[in-house]
C-alpha cells in the first residue's frame, strides 16, 4: 500500500477533510494535532491530516497497521530476518528437549545398570566368583542383563582378561594394568553419557544473543518504517518493536531450559561416573586379593 499523504493544515483540500472529519465527530478539531483517530480517520503527528492514494482521508483500518499482536500474529507480520531468528530459536528449543529426553532415558538405565552391577560385585569374593555371578545361566537376573548391557560387562572382562594373559608376573604390575584398562573404560563410558550434550552448552550460551539480534534488527525496521511514515503515532511504532522484543524472548525460552538441563545432566553424569568407579575400586580389591592368595599358596609349597 502506498505512503499516505500529509497535508498542511492551511490547505484548502486539508480544511475540506478536516470539515468532513468534523462533521463525522462533531466537537474534534479535524486539523489539530491530536493523536487518536478522529471520525475514524488519523492525523498525522504534525497536524496534518493523512490521505490515501485516492485523495481521501485514510482511516485507521486502512493504513494496513498490524492489529494481531498474539504471538502468531507477530510472528507472521515480522521482517524475514526476524522470522529466521524465531524459527532457529525454535528449533534449538526443541532440540534441548529432545536430547533431554534421549539422554535422561540412557542415562537413568545406565545408572540403574551399574548400580546391579555394584551390588553384585559386592557379594563376590574373588574375580572367578564375580565373573560366574554375572554370566549366571539366569537370563531373568537383572544382574545378569546388566552385565551384558552396560559398562560393567567391560570392566569386568577387561579385569579378567588382563588377569589371564598376566598369569605368572609380579602382582605389581598386574594391578596397574589393570587400573589402566579400568580407567580408560570409565572415561569411554563418560564420554559416551555426554553425548548431546555439548548442544546444550550451544544453545545456552548463544541463545539469548541470537535473540537479541533479531529484536535489534526489528527495531531498526521499525524506525525505518517510522522515517518512512512521517509519524510517531503509537499505533505505528508499536507493532515492530513488539515483534522485535519476541525474538528475544523466545532466546530465552531456548537458552533457559537448555542451561537448567545441561547443569542437571553434568550432576547426573558425575553421579554415574561415581558409581562405575565403585566398581572398577572393587575389581581392583577382588584382584589384589586374588594375587595374594596366589602368592601365599605358592610359599606354602615351596615350604
Amino acid at each position: 500500500m502506498a505512503l499516505a499523504t500529509l497535508l498542511d493544515p492551511g490547505s484548502s483540500q486539508a480544511q475540506q477533510a478536516g470539515e468532513s472529519a468534523t462533521a463525522m465527530a462533531p466537537g474534534i478539531d479535524g486539523v489539530g494535532g491530536a493523536a487518536e483517530p478522529v471520525g475514524g480517520y488519523l492525523p498525522g503527528s504534525d497536524g496534518r491530516l493523512l490521505l490515501g492514494p485516492d485523495g481521501q482521508m485514510l482511516a485507521a483500518d486502512d493504513r494496513g497497521l498490524p492489529h494481531d499482536l498474539s504471538p502468531w500474529g507477530m510472528f507472521l507480520q515480522a521482517d524475514w530476518v526476524v522470522k529466521a531468528v524465531m524459527i532457529g530459536l525454535a528449533l534449538a528449543s526443541v532440540v534441548t528437549w529432545t536430547v533431554w529426553l534421549v539422554t535422561s532415558l540412557e542415562l537413568m538405565a545406565a545408572r540403574r545398570r551399574s548400580a546391579h552391577a555394584r551390588a553384585t560385585l559386592a557379594e563376590a569374593g574373588s574375580l572367578a566368583e564375580a565373573v560366574a555371578l554375572f554370566a549366571g545361566s539366569d537370563a531373568r537376573s537383572q544382574a545378569a542383563r546388566d552385565l551384558r548391557e552396560g559398562a560393567a560387562r567391560d570392566l569386568v572382562t577387561a579385569t579378567a582378561h588382563e588377569v589371564g594373559i598376566s598369569a605368572g608376573l609380579p602382582a605389581d604390575g598386574v594391578k596397574e594394568r589393570v587400573a589402566s584398562r579400568l580407567e580408560r573404560i570409565e572415561a569411554a563410558a563418560q564420554r559416551h553419557a555426554t553425548r548431546g550434550t555439548g548442544i546444550l552448552a550451544t544453545i545456552g550460551s548463544t541463545a539469548p544473543f541470537v535473540g537479541l539480534f533479531g529484536t535489534v534488527w526489528g527495531i531498526m525496521n521499525s524506525f525505518i518504517g517510522i522515517s518512512q511514515a512521517q509519524t510517531t503515532n503509537l499505533a505505528v511504532v508499536a507493532p515492530g518493536i513488539a515483534e522485535a522484543l519476541l525474538a528475544t524472548a523466545l532466546g530465552l525460552v531456548a537458552a533457559i531450559p537448555a542451561v537448567v538441563i545441561y547443569n542437571r545432566f553434568a550432576r547426573s553424569i558425575a553421579g554415574y561416573r561415581a558409581i562405575l568407579a565403585d566398581i572398577s575400586a572393587e575389581l581392583l580389591r577382588l584382584v589384589s586379593r586374588d594375587l595374594d592368595q596366589r602368592r601365599a599358596t605358592l610359599r606354602e609349597a615351596a615350604e
